[in-house]
């Protein structure tokens, strides 16, 4: 049994926490307000993809690149500076004036969230050992899971009752608190001056997925041949193979590519890739859908989707167990061959709308999908590294499912067919669940369950999920 823990442990887990919250919580909020964002500023879906997506961009491309600027310049340091960008960043988002104000205090709140969680993980790995450690870690997933879950419901509130404004100053309270208690904080900063960070490689990676966003997400307004699609669609693949590139010859790599040698990681990352692109598209198409097509208020739609996430918080150390009883393969095969039957349900929704008959059984199959897939796909990947390389590992699936999620966003119009009326909620109900099926038939085929001996346990953080 862990011995109690001490008042500095405390601060720090409660620093760790209201930390990440802060960023779950944004994540969650933002796309019950996209209707609202739209009818006040308007710019139609381009807009609500790019609110989304340039968020996604910067917290993508620059997780990256946390680990190595927390050792150089101090955890602490780092943690403070992001919680002070974040909240800089979420009070220009709610005085925005138009589209591209939004936009770009998205893209500054996602470069300052990229430094928030893996900070917050490294000061608990820092300062507890063993079994305190999984404790704390347990205490953080737990605590941030409900962020996750509030999210919807507290911006739908704010929507609804006061202003989708005001949903992004939800932040500020927690960041305020998060900084007193860094001053109170005895805990002892460590920092390595000599720490080598590649700055182009993250500036590679950062440019060239905007301007392969930029041309996905403008082509149905611009069409293919506009010269400006061309010019930084293809100069965003250049960049981005230039930092791939990069990373094989840098010698303190943000993506070391050595590590995708590894069979269940590099297997479990594609499989992140379709599996979070199809959660990305099912979150954001629901969350729309039914404020725009069917007519719910923001909490109610908020709301609706509350189902899947309890069975999700439930089940998933329950299925983190038997996974690292019997292995991940079997479950990364049949969740999201589950949440494929869920997102096919949808396809019951008529114009007389009735989210009891048509939404709620498909949204309860997709949550025990997620259910039987998080845990076991985390387990997989991370379990599958030495676990001096855990950091950048979790690392590098955060942001794979990142970049998923961003890219199925950005060709939301291709795939809705212009616009999220019905027929549009059909078609992207159908692209999730075969996202699905090819994550799950990736799983099947590529991975390999670890031997299996009496001892084995799941690893203690199995539950958090890439999406941390």
């Amino acid at each position: 049994m862990a011995p109690p823990m001490t008042t500095q442990q405390r601060l720090v887990i409660a620093v760790a926490v209201l930390a990440s919250f802060v960023a779950f919580l944004d994540g969650t909020v933002v796309t019950v307000a996209l209707p609202a964002i739209d009818r006040d500023l308007g710019g139609g879906l381009t807009t609500q993809q790019w609110v989304v997506d340039a968020y996604l961009i910067t917290l993508g491309a620059l997780i990256l690149l946390a680990g190595s600027v927390s050792d150089a310049f101090g955890r602490i340091l780092v943690l403070r500076i992001g919680l002070i960008g974040f909240g800089v960043a979420s009070v220009a988002i709610a005085l925005a004036p138009d589209p591209i104000v939004l936009i770009v205090a998205r893209a500054l709140q996602g470069a300052a969230g990229a430094f928030l969680v893996p900070s917050s993980l490294a000061l608990i790995t820092s300062t507890f050992r063993d079994a305190a450690q999984g404790r704390a870690i347990g205490i953080w997933t737990a605590l941030t899971t409900c962020a996750m879950l509030a999210g919807p419901v507290i911006g739908g509130l704010f929507v609804d009752l006061l202003s989708w404004r005001l949903a992004f100053l939800i932040n500020v309270l927690p960041i305020g608190i998060t900084l007193w208690l860094l001053t109170r904080l005895t805990h002892r900063d460590e920092r390595r001056p000599d720490a080598s960070i590649d700055w182009l490689g993250a500036a590679l990676c950062t440019l060239g997925l905007g301007g392969f966003v930029f041309a996905l997400i403008e082509q149905p307004n611009l069409g293919w041949g506009s010269p400006l699609i061309l010019i930084t669609g293809i100069g965003g693949v250049i960049m981005f193979t230039a930092f791939l590139i990069r990373q094989r010859t840098a010698p303190a790599p943000i993506l070391p590519l050595g590590l995708f040698r590894v069979r269940n990681f590099w297997t479990g990352n594609v499989a992140t890739a379709f599996v979070y692109g199809a959660l990305t598209l099912n979150g954001f198409v629901v969350g729309v859908y039914l404020q725009q097509g069917a007519g719910l208020s923001a909490t109610l739609a908020g709301l609706a989707s509350l189902p899947g996430t309890l069975l999700l918080i439930l089940l998933s150390s329950r299925v983190g167990a038997l996974a690292g009883r019997l292995g991940p393969r079997l479950f990364m095969t049949v969740g999201p061959l589950v949440m494929a039957a869920g997102a096919l349900l949808l396809l019951t929704v008529r114009d007389d709308f009735s989210y009891w008959t048509q939404v709620l059984p498909g949204i309860l199959v997709f949550g025990l999908g997620i259910s039987l897939t998080v845990a076991p796909l985390t387990s997989a990947i991370l379990g599958s590294i030495d676990t001096a390389r855990s950091g950048i590992a979790s690392a590098v699936n955060n942001a794979v499912s990142r970049v998923a999620g961003l890219i199925v966003i950005a060709l939301l119009a291709t795939i809705v067919g212009g616009s999220l009326d019905l027929d549009g909620f059909h078609r992207a109900a159908i692209v999730t669940a075969a996202l699905m099926v090819v994550g799950g038939l990736v799983s099947f085929a590529g991975i390999r369950n670890p031997p299996r001996t009496a001892t084995s346990e799941p690893a203690a953080d199995a539950s958090s999920g890439p999406a941390r």
